[in-house]
C-alpha cells in the first residue's frame, strides 16, 4: 500500500459488473493491496475485505486508520472460503456483491522473501497465509510420484515426471533460484524462449501449497449463499484451471435441469444465477500498462431469488 497505488486488472469492468451504489454491502474476497476495495469505497459502498495474508491485513489496517474510512471498511484476516461463517458471525446475512481476484497478488510476487517468483532469488516458501507447509517442505519430503502428479495437474506440464525426477535428485532445495535452475535443466531452456519453462512448475507448487482450487470452489459456493436476489458476483482468474472452475460453476448455477422421469420433480430447481457474462479480457492498452493483466479473464453474473444449493 506504499508508494504508487496498486491498480488491479480489469478494474473498470469489475466496477461496472458490480454497479455499487451508496450503502451497498460488498465483499472483496481477495483484498491484496486494496485496489478493488478503494474503488468500491469511493462509490459509497461498505466493504468487507478478506485476506489470509497477514501482510495484506496489516497494510489495510494502516490504510484504514490514515484514510479514516471506518466503519465502511471491515477487514477479515480469513480465507475467503470461510466468508459465509465469518459474515454470519458478523451479523450479515446477505450482501449486494462479491468480487474475487484469484491467485497470487502483485504484492506477493514482488517480495522475493515470500518465494512466489523466480525473478529474484528467495526462500522456497509460497505460503499465502505464512503458516503451514512451505514449498520447500513439500518438495523435499514428498514422493516423486506425488510431485509429478501435482506438477501435471496444476501446472499442466506434460513432462512432469522428468521434472519431478530432477527435483528429487537435487534435494534438498531451499531457494526459488535453485528450483528454477533444476526445472530449466530438466526441460531445456534457451534465453530467447518466450516463456520460462519453470513457470508451470512454480504455478503448480503454489496452487498445491495453498489449496487454491478447493479454496475457489468453496468461495464460489459461499458467495452463492451470501448474495441477495439481484446481487452481483464478479470473478477475475488468471489461468485456465481457475477459469474452468468459474465457468463450470456459473454454467451449472444458471441452468435448469431438463425434466426427466429419472429426476424427481422435488430434485429439480430454478437457476440461482442469471445474466451470466461471456469471458471479458483486458484491452491492449491495459496489457501495455500492466503485462500481468495479459492472461486475466473476468466472468460475472447476477443472483436470482432461488434458494442456494447445498454448500460445497
Amino acid at each position: 500500500m506504499n508508494g504508487a497505488p496498486h491498480i488491479p486488472v480489469l478494474l473498470d469492468e469489475v466496477v461496472d459488473a458490480l454497479d455499487p451504489q451508496p450503502g451497498d454491502v460488498i465483499i472483496d474476497a481477495t483484498f491484496g493491496a486494496g485496489g478493488y476495495t478503494r474503488a468500491l469505497l469511493d462509490r459509497g459502498a461498505t466493504v468487507h475485505a478478506f485476506d489470509r495474508d497477514p501482510d495484506a491485513i496489516a497494510s489495510g489496517r494502516k490504510w484504514r486508520e490514515t484514510e479514516q474510512t471506518p466503519p465502511r471498511l471491515i477487514l477479515h484476516p480469513s480465507r475467503f472460503s470461510d466468508m459465509l461463517d465469518v459474515m454470519t458471525s458478523a451479523g450479515v446475512a446477505k450482501v449486494d456483491g462479491v468480487v474475487m481476484d484469484i491467485g497470487v497478488s502483485s504484492m506477493q510476487l514482488d517480495q522475493a522473501e515470500r518465494g512466489f517468483a523466480f525473478s529474484a532469488d528467495g526462500p522456497l516458501d509460497m505460503r499465502m497465509s505464512q503458516d503451514g507447509e512451505t514449498a520447500a517442505d513439500f518438495l523435499n519430503t514428498a514422493e516423486e510420484s506425488v510431485i509429478a502428479d501435482v506438477i501435471y495437474q496444476y501446472g499442466e506440464e506434460r513432462q512432469s515426471r522428468r521434472v519431478a525426477r530432477a527435483i528429487v535428485a537435487a534435494r534438498p532445495l531451499e531457494t526459488t533460484g535453485e528450483l528454477a535452475r533444476v526445472v530449466r535443466k530438466a526441460l531445456g531452456y534457451k534465453p530467447h524462449d518466450k516463456k520460462d519453462p519453470a513457470t508451470r512448475t512454480f504455478q503448480a507448487i503454489r496452487i498445491h501449497v495453498n489449496g487454491e482450487l478447493d479454496e475457489l470452489s468453496q468461495g464460489l459456493s459461499a458467495a452463492e449463499h451470501l448474495l441477495r436476489e439481484g446481487g452481483r458476483l464478479a470473478v477475475v482468474s488468471f489461468h485456465s484451471l481457475e477459469d474452468r472452475i468459474v465457468k463450470r460453476f456459473l454454467r451449472e448455477a444458471s441452468s435448469t435441469p431438463s425434466a426427466s422421469r429419472h429426476v424427481p420433480m422435488a430434485a429439480q430447481r430454478d437457476p440461482v444465477f442469471t445474466s451470466v457474462s461471456k469471458a471479458i479480457k483486458p484491452s491492449e492498452a491495459e496489457i501495455e500498462r500492466n503485462p500481468r493483466a495479459r492472461s486475466s479473464v473476468l466472468r460475472h453474473a447476477a443472483r436470482t431469488g432461488a434458494p442456494a444449493r447445498e454448500a460445497a
